[in-house]
């Protein structure tokens, strides 16, 4: 066997101890932070089988390995629930937005979400259930469309920019715990911390197709307490961006109609406030901003996603 061959050899025995650390690692962690789940077994078959099975899904999973870490920190919030840390924001959150965004209909002031409640239909809900199944499919199927038909680097800025938008949002989830509309509905301005995930609008989809789609989607919710920012409004933000960067043309036209779509199925299913968009909004803004500045201007991370790249290649 040649020296080439060897080390080659090595490395892969390398790797694979690597992995298979990480993954009895990850599980004793996880059993220890938020007890023992399913997800995490099948998270790891998913992880380990694209790596050991070929060199193109062990780069793609690689390259993915983005979105786990997202994943994993996600779930890992449940440990420290931010209701924990700072006080909920019920009353004064429901408050602005009835001032700032208030509806005038039959003599009350409503908030868009209690008016949408009262005039929804059968059409608004099918359509917005569409809207809001897209939110995750549609960011990982265009970061699977740009590692495989475009450009790996961009793919790489894209998944780190979905990251750090992620963080950002964390990190107001933790100062900033709020309420969402569906809870001063179902609990008025009283502080229970034990609530589970609800719903809300989104029911009356399950309902029309006999399905419990969005009832198994929202009992796995890290937090009820976690409506500000809307990271649903801001996950299209960064897909339209990278889409209008990579100049997609009419895709971004379809793109474009999903994030509009997402933006008022988040309110007419009371999920969440005009204010939680705009607050969503913006953090994609400054996320997409910040990543832009970091990994360009700071040598350690531009380096970092350099290497990364190269790796996937």
């Amino acid at each position: 066997m040649s020296q080439h061959a060897d080390s080659q050899v090595k490395l892969n025995v390398k790797s694979a101890l690597t992995v298979a650390l990480l993954s009895v690692g990850y599980l004793l962690l996880s059993s220890w932070v938020v007890g023992f789940k399913s997800d995490q077994v099948v998270l790891l078959v998913i992880f380990n089988a694209c790596f050991f099975s070929s060199s193109i899904s062990r780069k793609f999973i690689t390259g993915f390995s983005v979105f786990i870490v997202y994943w994993i920190i996600f779930d890992y919030m449940k440990a420290i629930p931010n209701y924990e840390v700072s006080r909920v924001h019920i009353q004064d959150l429901y408050n602005a937005e009835k001032t700032v965004f208030g509806v005038n209909s039959n003599g009350a002031r409503l908030t868009p979400n209690e008016y949408w409640r009262a005039n929804s239909s059968n059409f608004l809900d099918i359509l917005g259930g569409i809207f809001y199944l897209c939110w995750i499919p549609v960011p990982l199927s265009f970061g699977a469309y740009l590692f495989f038909f475009k450009d790996r680097k961009q793919f790489l800025s894209f998944a780190m920019t979905f990251f750090v938008v992620n963080l950002l949002g964390f990190i107001i989830y933790y100062t900033f715990p709020a309420a969402p509309p569906w809870y001063v509905y179902e609990h008025g301005f009283v502080f229970y911390h034990n609530t589970p995930g609800n719903t809300g609008g989104l029911s009356r989809f399950d309902d029309y197709f006999h399905v419990e789609i969005f009832k198994s989607i929202y009992a796995k919710g890290s937090n009820v307490f976690a409506a500000m920012p809307s990271l649903h409004s801001a996950y299209p933000i960064i897909v339209i961006y990278y889409g209008l960067k990579n100049k997609l043309g009419y895709v971004n036209i379809l793109l474009g109609t999903v994030v509009i779509g997402i933006w008022f199925t988040a309110v007419y299913t009371s999920h969440h406030y005009v204010l939680d968009v705009l607050a969503g909004i913006l953090t994609a803004i400054i996320g997409i901003n910040l990543f832009n500045f970091l990994f360009t201007k700071v040598p350690s991370l531009k380096s970092f996603l350099d290497r990364y790249a190269a790796f996937i290649r």
